[in-house]
């Protein structure tokens, strides 16, 4: 019974889990950010290619 007392208070996991929880929501913002403007970007750089290629040689 005292192992188990122990456990519930032992409080030095707690940071890592807040840690994994605030990865994890950098994560899933940084992944909503690539959809809502990946097509953006693709567009932005095909329009750059184009004109840069001929500029090229």
């Amino acid at each position: 019974m005292q192992i188990v007392r122990e456990f519930l208070s032992d409080k030095s996991g707690a940071t890592a889990i807040e840690y994994a929880l605030i990865a994890s929501l950098v994560f899933l913002a940084a992944s909503g950010a690539i959809l809502a403007y990946g097509e953006s970007f693709k567009n932005m750089y095909s329009f750059i290619s184009a004109k840069l290629t001929p500029a090229i040689g």
